[in-house]
């Protein structure tokens, strides 16, 4: 079995087991070439992925990087996984979730935020969970997700109602789309687990090649972009279901969605309220006017920058602590933006590079790049944030009675990054106690 194979499997403490015994083999950690490069926004197959998140941790170990974060849609399921791999190879680990909320009674309410499909419904992420509040998150999207797989359902059926004429059998819900999430153990099922079953369907009956390519185009009238046509003809290509769910999302995935309703997508008045209670870090998810998606799953489209002046100032009377983004998504000019504005409004700027794809690299070296270098340290200090308000809630960065709760949020960032990235990795549940061992002012 290979390496991945093997913390890759469906046993947990067989995944886990297996990366301490990769990790003891001094070979494998001679083979490491380290950088400073963080990603917080690593999905599993709790959401979508081809990872559990084990193998999400030894991906990202064995790419350099020093810290990662699991941020799954719906669900906190693998968090309490990702968070003890790390420990095992010593990453700084990071926990929380993605949700769409609603914005009705904001002064944005009914534009087109940041979901590509909707109005008035946009992307938040809640950062930095304190591990003892992961319970009580999985509770409060236990109601999100059974509202969710109602719509999963209603979804199913109408793709149905365009697939079976073309010549293709009906998918089921409960049979052809649940048993590639993982719904029994407090998985998300999304709109991508019911283009994969899709995917296998064409690819059972159509075989890989121009044949399929060609079955794409003229019965499913579905255009393939010429970066992508290459793979899709490539009959060994090992990532090519995710090559062509990528496809399909891109151009057929409007067939089917259904606009979710208020009750799937909570107010984000509440969601921030409860991430704010729970001591997490609501943040909301910046896309900005798309040009060209360099996943190849997002058209060109217009999003918030032509609002920018009113959204700012509305997030942060809403309650949201942080502006998240992904540098490699947008032009530099969208980044400086955002990065002034977040600074003029007290914001908290947070990175990730989305993965959820075999094909996606984990290494992104942008973030080493001078303008973005800031966004490591946020990273290390939405770390310690994390150790440190797991073992005294008053010591979260944002709470009002912290010791450094009367500096600049820049400079609380800067003390927060410092303890972060002198924490021993392998044992952050001590963080308090190495502080003045570590010699970091305390």
């Amino acid at each position: 079995m290979q390496k991945l194979e093997r913390v890759n499997q469906k046993n947990k403490q067989e995944r886990l087991r297996a990366l301490e015994d990769i990790f003891a083999d001094p070979k494998e950690r001679e083979g490491i070439r380290p950088t400073d490069e963080v990603n917080n926004h690593v999905h599993t197959v709790y959401s979508f992925s081809p990872y559990f998140p084990t193998a999400a941790v030894y991906m990202a170990w064995k790419a350099g990087l020093k810290a990662v974060g699991c941020m799954d849609h719906d669900s906190v399921a693998g968090c309490g996984e990702l968070m003890e791999a790390c420990k095992i190879v010593g990453l700084g680990s990071t926990v929380g979730f993605e949700l769409r909320v609603n914005f009705s009674g904001s002064k944005i309410e009914g534009y087109k935020i940041n979901s590509p499909d909707s109005f008035n419904i946009g992307y938040i992420a809640v950062h930095g969970i304190p591990a003892g509040k992961l319970d009580e998150a999985s509770e409060f999207l236990k109601p999100v997700n059974r509202e969710r797989n109602r719509r999963n359902r209603k979804q199913v059926e109408k793709l149905n109602g365009e697939i079976v004429p073309l010549g293709l059998q009906a998918l089921n819900f409960d049979k052809d789309v649940c048993p590639l999430s993982m719904i029994r153990e407090g998985g998300s099922v999304t709109e991508r687990h019911i283009l994969y079953a899709l995917v296998k369907q064409i690819v059972h009956l159509k075989g890989k090649g121009e044949q399929l390519v060609s079955f794409l185009q003229e019965t499913l009238h579905v255009s393939v972009p010429d970066a992508l046509r290459g793979f899709l003809e490539d009959r060994d290509n090992p990532h090519y279901e995710y090559d062509l769910l990528g496809v399909l999302k891109s151009t057929f995935m409007e067939k089917f969605f259904i606009q979710p309703a208020e009750r799937e997508c909570l107010s984000v008045f509440d969601v921030v309220d409860f991430a704010n209670t729970i001591g997490a870090i609501p943040a909301y998810a910046y896309l900005g006017d798309v040009t060209e998606s360099p996943t190849g799953d997002k058209k060109a489209e217009k999003f918030e920058d032509d609002y920018l002046d009113v959204l700012m100032p509305e997030l942060k009377r809403i309650g949201f602590k942080a502006v998240t983004y992904m540098p490699p998504r947008n032009t530099l000019d969208q980044l400086k933006r955002i990065q002034r504005m977040c600074s003029t409004f007290g914001l908290m700027e947070i990175s990730g590079v989305d993965i959820n794809s075999s094909r996606q690299e984990f290494n992104c070296p942008i973030i080493l790049n001078e303008e973005f270098r800031h966004l490591t340290y946020a990273t290390w200090a939405l770390i310690a944030h994390e150790k440190m308000s797991s073992r005294d809630f008053k010591m979260g960065l944002f709470h009002p009675e912290n010791p450094y709760a009367s500096l600049k949020l820049e400079e609380k960032i800067r003390k927060y990054s410092q303890i972060g990235i002198s924490m021993d990795n392998h044992h952050p549940e001590a963080v308090m106690e190495n502080l003045t061992s570590k010699g970091v002012e305390k």
